[in-house]
C-alpha cells in the first residue's frame, strides 16, 4: 500500500493524524523502535542470552523484520470468545493450520496463540515462524459468565513446543488481579530464566470502570496505569487497547493523580493518549503494541491503518491485529496484514 492510498484511508483524519505535532512528552526523551532496539535497550538489562535471541527472532522475521517495529496475528478468541463466535464467519479457522498459514501469509513477525493451536503444529512450524504462546485466558463456559484470566498450561510446556515468548493477559482493576498479578510475575520470571520473551496483554475490568454512559477502561490514565505494572513485573512488550478518553481516575473517584496527568502530559487528541501509554512503559524500553480491535466490516482496513498511525506516531512498537484478519476471507485478511506493515515501512509517517 502506498503513502497515497493510506492518506486515502484516513479520509478526513489525514491532516490531524499525520501533521500533529506532540508537545506534551517531547520525542527525545523516547526509546523509539529502530534496527538495533534489543542492544540499545536490553543488552544493558537482566535478561539472558536465550531472551536476547528470542527478542532478535521476533524483530527480524516477516515484513517488517529489521524494523524494530512487530505485527503480531493473535487468535485466542476461540476460548476468550467461544470458538463458534470466533471462526463462523470463516470456518477454515477452526483448523490452527490456517491461523499460522494467515501469519505467515500475512508476513507477520509471530503468531500468537493458544497452547492447543501451536502444540497441534509445533514439529512442522516452529522454526519457520516465531511463536507466541498465550498461557492464560478467560474461558466462557461458566455460567453467570465471570472475568478471571486462569492459567491453561506451564511455562515449560511453551518451552518444550519452541516458542520465542509466552503472552499473558491480567485484568487490572479486577477481584482477581492480585492474584493474576503475582501468577504472571512468577510466569515471567520462568519464562525468562528459559530463554522466552514476554508479552502482557495489559486490560482493565472492573464494572465501576463505567461511568454516567461512558467507558473509561479505554481512558488514557487507567490503561496507562496499567502498563506500568506490567512493565513493573518485567514484561518485555506490552499489548493495549487503543485509548478512547480520558480522565478515568477523576471520574471514579480512586487511585492517585497529578494535574499535570491532564493539563501537559495529555490532551484529546488521539496521538498524544497513545504517547501517555507509551511513556508509562518505560517511555518506550518496552514497546507498546496495541490492539487491532473487534471487526466492524466494510471499515476494518480503514480502522486498522488509523491505529497504525497513532500507534507509530505516538512511539510505539506495533500492532496485534486478530479478528480484523481471520474473520474474513484469507486473501482479504493478508491484505489488512499488510497494510497495517505498510504503514510502519512509511519512511513519510514519522514520530509527532
Amino acid at each position: 500500500m502506498t503513502f497515497d492510498s493510506i492518506v486515502s484511508l484516513l479520509a478526513a483524519d489525514a491532516d490531524s493524524l499525520l501533521q500533529h505535532e506532540s508537545k506534551t512528552f517531547s520525542r527525545e526523551l523516547l526509546h523509539v523502535p529502530g534496527p538495533d532496539f534489543v542492544e540499545r535497550i536490553f543488552v544493558p538489562s537482566n535478561r539472558n542470552p536465550q531472551v536476547l535471541r528470542n527478542l532478535q527472532q521476533l524483530f527480524d522475521h516477516g515484513r517488517l523484520g529489521g524494523t524494530g517495529y512487530l505485527s503480531i496475528l493473535p487468535v485466542d478468541q476461540g476460548i476468550e470468545h467461544t470458538a463458534g463466535a470466533s471462526f463462523a464467519p470463516n470456518p477454515i479457522y477452526f483448523d490452527p493450520e490456517n491461523i499460522i498459514r494467515l501469519a505467515m501469509e500475512g508476513g507477520c513477525n509471530a503468531v500468537a496463540t493458544t497452547f492447543g493451536n501451536l502444540a497441534i503444529l509445533s514439529r512442522k512450524y516452529a522454526h519457520r515462524i516465531p511463536f507466541v504462546v498465550k498461557i492464560n485466558h478467560n474461558e466462557l463456559m461458566t455460567f453467570p459468565t465471570k472475568y478471571n484470566q486462569i492459567m491453561f498450561g506451564s511455562v515449560e510446556d511453551a518451552w518444550n513446543l519452541g516458542a520465542a515468548a509466552v503472552g499473558a493477559t491480567i485484568y487490572f482493576g479486577s477481584e482477581e488481579s492480585s492474584r493474576q498479578i503475582v501468577e504472571v510475575a512468577q510466569a515471567f520470571e520462568r519464562a525468562h530464566e528459559l530463554g522466552m520473551a514476554t508479552i502482557l496483554w495489559c486490560y482493565t475490568r472492573n464494572n465501576a470502570f463505567k461511568k454516567d454512559g461512558v467507558d473509561y477502561h479505554v481512558a488514557a490514565d487507567l490503561t496507562a496505569q496499567a502498563n506500568h505494572l506490567g512493565v513493573t513485573i518485567q514484561a518485555d512488550i506490552i499489548k493495549q487497547k487503543l485509548p478512547e478518553n480520558n480522565g478515568g481516575f477523576k471520574a471514579i473517584g480512586f487511585g492517585k493523580t497529578h494535574e499535570k496527568m491532564y493539563s501537559e502530559l495529555a490532551t484529546d487528541h488521539p496521538i498524544d493518549l497513545c504517547r501517555y501509554q507509551v511513556a508509562n512503559c518505560y517511555m518506550g524500553r518496552a514497546g507498546l503494541i496495541n490492539s487491532g480491535g473487534e471487526s466492524k466490516g466494510e471499515s476494518d482496513l480503514a480502522d486498522a491503518v488509523r491505529t497504525a498511525v497513532i500507534n507509530k506516531r505516538a512511539g510505539g512498537m506495533g500492532l496485534i491485529s486478530g479478528r480484523k484478519a481471520f474473520q474474513k476471507d484469507m486473501n482479504a485478511g493478508v491484505a489488512l496484514l499488510q497494510a497495517i506493515q505498510d504503514v510502519y515501512l512509511a519512511r513519510e509517517i514519522t514520530l509527532a
